[in-house]
């Protein structure tokens, strides 16, 4: 079929993405009106960063959008995992365990925790800081309901919730998912925090997971919500308490949210979160096409092209890898930045695995922006994501059909 069929196959799904976006869109309109974002607040202070008017509106938009009670907007995370590893380490102590209820979580994660890496990464870990870590595995590639049941007790004080699959073949959790773990932790120990890794998955859905029961969520500004447009940085939203103790960690106590100069970043991190609803319905619709196409193609994706999304992830598995390298080789060669550059399996700190990553991005490391990584095992899966615009994931998905069926 011509992409044009395609794209008319799959006109129903688009206008759900549609609605989705448009719901968002609203959404963060109207928190921006309702916290008087004005050009006052894209001005910033120096030093110490003390009483920046912008940063505090800032929190307080990101906080209204997320629907917490606290959330923190900071270029100073160097990255998801920086975020993800303030909010473990500033709320975790000395005997308390950690379960992470949907299987192994991401691989930078596991040198955080403790469970991978060398031993000198390991003796700043999680684990080294005596904290107790479980995990609780999948069922048939799903959450283990039962599993996380009889796992919870009044001995765990935080559970992980991964909401995008990572570098797994498993299915990335829905809001109802969320939701059903929420539930059946709290039932077990209501004291227990629920903590979800909300990394691809922001405005995919109308709801995110706070309103689905969780305590604490964080990201990365590089990824969803910053619209493609933000430089760095994360965010952290949830119940005030537990925000303002990750805080302490990525300052220091006594500084908490209240320190930190924001480098001129204001402006780009609004604007960057206004556009964000409209740039993840386009990375979203890109992925259903991809879908659509791989499947008739004869390759095994996953999400369908129809399934319920949670995140902008789209998977191509290739049990081989040829094919995944010249997938990663094509996206780069139609990438607006280092187009010209050829992608190679490397060791990346943070993976056991060769990693081979396309990413001719404007901002280094987006994957809000079109790109594509997946480690140098089996089963060889091409972990897709992001696309500034529809239209150039269109272009890159024409050119990738030709180059990988010679491979294939």
């Amino acid at each position: 079929m011509d992409i044009k069929d395609y794209e008319k196959s799959v006109q129903k799904q688009f206008e759900i993405t549609d609605d989705i976006r448009d719901f968002n869109q609203e959404k963060v309109l109207d928190a921006f009106v309702k916290n008087r974002v004005a050009p006052e607040h894209f001005y910033t202070v120096s030093g110490y960063g003390h009483d920046d008017l912008g940063r505090e509106v800032l929190d307080k938009v990101f906080a209204d959008v997320f629907k917490a009670e606290k959330a923190l907007v900071r270029v100073h995370f160097a990255s998801g995992t920086h975020t993800l590893a303030c909010c473990l380490f500033g709320n975790l102590r000395p005997n308390d365990k950690l379960v992470s209820v949907v299987g192994t979580p991401y691989d930078t994660m596991l040198e955080v925790i403790g469970t991978a890496g060398d031993d000198e990464t390991k003796e700043d870990s999680l684990i080294a800081h005596g904290i107790k870590y479980e995990e609780v595995g999948l069922k048939d590639n799903e959450p283990d309901y039962e599993g996380i049941e009889n796992a919870i007790d009044d001995g765990v004080k935080m559970v992980l919730i991964q909401r995008s699959k990572g570098y797994s073949t498993r299915k990335s959790l829905t809001i109802d998912e969320i939701e059903k773990i929420c539930k059946i932790v709290k039932a077990q120990n209501q004291n227990c925090i629920c903590f979800v890794d909300n990394c691809y998955g922001e405005f995919v859905d109308k709801k995110e997971p706070l309103e689905a029961g969780a305590d604490l969520i964080a990201g990365s500004l590089i990824k969803n919500p910053g619209g493609g447009i933000v430089e760095a940085g994360g965010y952290i939203a949830g119940k005030a308490k537990l925000v303002e103790k990750a805080a302490n960690r990525l300052t220091a106590p006594g500084i908490g949210s209240e320190g930190g100069a924001m480098f001129n970043q204001h402006r780009l991190i609004f604007q960057g979160l206004f556009m964000a609803p409209s740039v993840v319905a386009d990375a979203v619709k890109g992925a259903i096409l991809a879908a659509k196409i791989f499947e008739d193609i004869g390759f095994n994706s996953a999400p369908k092209f129809d399934d319920k999304r949670s995140d902008i992830i789209q998977n191509i598995i290739f049990n081989s890898p040829e094919p995944l390298e010249q997938f990663c080789k094509t996206v780069q060669s139609v990438s607006p930045v280092n187009g010209y550059v050829t992608p190679i399996p490397e060791y990346i700190p943070g993976y056991e695995d060769k990693v081979i990553m396309a990413g001719g991005t404007f901002i280094e490391g987006s994957t809000i922006e079109l790109s594509a990584d997946g480690p140098m095992r089996p089963p060889y899966v091409a972990y897709m994501q992001g696309g500034l615009n529809y239209s150039h994931v269109k272009i890159a998905l024409k050119r990738i059909i030709n180059n990988i069926c010679k491979v294939s």
